[in-house]
């Protein structure tokens, strides 16, 4: 008996090229075969079959850095002036409580799941053992850290030292860490908004449980000024001064780095995740830079204040920008081309959180999406993989899988009631004044 079974479909091979006529079989929650379709595959005992005629089936998305407590805040900050993060996010995220995490989780899920993300790293919000509830229920793998801070002048909703600040971590981590699909790793939320003695603390516990550290690195020239200035060091020099780094640490943004930094980077084997839309006013990565010296490199969306949660957004924009800064300077059109991204936005991305998906091959987690290929805005093409990056959107992912469990069938979600959360978003924004 099989998990799931994919008849007669297109499927993208780890080499970026596309095979026709192809079944994929799903058993205990890994790919177990890609191979050539018979009429009899039809028949053989499965628990779930998906229709693969018309289809491609690719790896599921895997968005690299996202906000769960910023789920409703959305159309927020474009255009408001600096430091939106704050004059806006950081008092917004203060007022949340258990009850609006659940439904900022809920309808981060939804919109993760309708738009093929099927992996996801949370890069730090309060209340998350309510969200964790509700990704547990949703199927999604997800990667959770809790917002950790302990400078003075916090909220006092929000305010914490350093032994709080990591216990909120400890405590998320013992209550989700491997249920399901989920896993806990601990976050220096914002690094000069963090003591010596909080990153330190926090490094060694996640040492000890061998999960993984992120921070935001890199982000505004505020940031690497205020090192340069405290520590007479930029950010990633003190970092490894503190002996933190290893090849568990996610660096997210990663847009002002220096040359010895991309160095330290590389030598300590760090993951690095360039949020496209979000960073796109504050400069651009040296993504050409940091492949040369084979750092691994995904992609995020920064959460749906900074416009919504699908990745196929962020890879057109990553694309616009490349080419934008670097195609010309180079003479090179494919400076970063279509192959290369989607590989940042699956592969690079599972091997960012430390899983075993993100390609569609036998043994890997089978972390998977469908893409409706016969529509206007697709079909005919001269270069699938090419159409698949520049045309594609969210509204064309058919079906979601994770761990071999389908999350959506055909546009429907399966695991989460999604008219009952709609109804109660309608109801927050008519008691906020944020609905039509």
């Amino acid at each position: 008996m099989r998990d799931l079974i994919i008849t007669d479909a297109a499927v993208l091979l780890p080499d970026g090229t596309i095979r026709g006529g192809q079944t994929v079989e799903v058993e205990n929650g890994v790919i177990s075969a890609i191979r050539p379709f018979r009429e009899e595959d039809r028949r053989i005992p499965s628990e779930e079959y998906l229709r693969g005629t018309g289809k491609l089936v690719m790896p599921g998305l895997a968005d690299c850095h996202m906000h769960t407590g910023q789920q409703l805040l959305k159309g927020r900050v474009l255009d408001a002036l600096p430091m939106i993060w704050t004059r806006i996010m950081l008092p917004f995220e203060s007022t949340l409580d258990d009850e609006r995490m659940e439904l900022s989780a809920s309808l981060a899920a939804l919109e993760m799941i309708h738009s093929g993300t099927t992996a996801f790293v949370e890069a730090g919000s309060y209340h998350m053992e309510a969200a964790a509830q509700v990704y547990l229920k949703s199927g999604l793998r997800g990667l959770l850290s809790a917002s950790t801070m302990d400078e003075e002048g916090l909220p006092e909703s929000i305010a914490q030292n350093a032994d709080e600040a990591v216990a909120q971590t400890d405590r998320l981590y013992d209550g989700f860490h491997g249920k399901g699909l989920l896993k806990t790793a601990y976050s220096l939320r914002s690094l000069i908004s963090c003591s010596d003695r909080l990153v330190e603390k926090a490094a060694q516990h996640a040492a000890d449980r061998g999960a993984r550290l992120q921070a935001h690195m890199n982000e505004y020239p505020g940031e690497v000024n205020y090192f340069l200035v405290n520590k007479k060091m930029r950010p990633f020099e003190y970092l490894e001064s503190m002996g933190v780094l290893s090849e568990r640490f996610i660096a997210a943004h990663g847009i002002l780095l220096s040359e010895n930094e991309k160095e330290i980077i590389a030598r300590h084997n760090v993951k690095v995740c360039h949020c496209p839309f979000s960073n796109c006013g504050k400069g651009v990565p040296d993504t050409p830079s940091l492949n040369v010296r084979g750092i691994c490199v995904g992609l995020g969306t920064d959460g749906a204040a900074h416009g919504g949660l699908s990745l196929w957004n962020e890879m057109k924009i990553f694309r616009s920008v490349m080419n934008a800064l670097y195609a010309g300077r180079l003479n090179e059109p494919a400076v970063m081309p279509a192959r290369e991204i989607m590989r940042m936005a699956t592969e690079n991305g599972y091997r960012l959180m430390g899983e075993n998906g993100g390609r569609m091959e036998t043994g890997r987690q089978a972390d998977l999406i469908t893409i409706e290929w016969n529509r206007p805005h697709l079909y005919p093409t001269g270069s699938l993989v090419n159409t698949l990056l520049e045309c594609v959107t969210a509204g064309d992912v058919c079906d979601t899988v994770a761990g071999g469990k389908v999350l959506m069938k055909d546009r429907q979600v399966l695991t989460l009631d999604e008219e009952k959360i709609m109804a109660e978003a309608a109801a927050f924004a008519e008691r906020t004044g944020a609905g039509l």
